[in-house]
């Protein structure tokens, strides 16, 4: 009994993903759909340039806003 609900739940989840799928999809034609824009990649040649003003990647990712770890990526 139990692996039957665990099967029908399942099958409603991936038919749920699909859908969404679908909807994602739908939306980028229409032009609707882009994402979320990348904050710390835009603010790469600030962080870079108060890197080599001597400045501390903790102090930068608070000057800037950013996360600790985005600036160790993008510096």
């Amino acid at each position: 009994m139990l692996n039957v609900l665990g099967s029908v739940a399942q099958f409603e989840r991936e038919m749920m993903l699909e859908r969404q799928r679908e909807g994602i999809q739908k939306a980028k034609k229409a032009g609707k759909y882009r994402g979320r824009a990348p904050t710390a990649q835009r603010r790469k040649a600030e962080a870079q340039e108060l890197l080599r003003g001597g400045m501390s990647k903790r102090d930068i990712a608070a000057t800037l806003g950013i996360s600790e770890r985005s600036v160790h990526r993008i510096t």
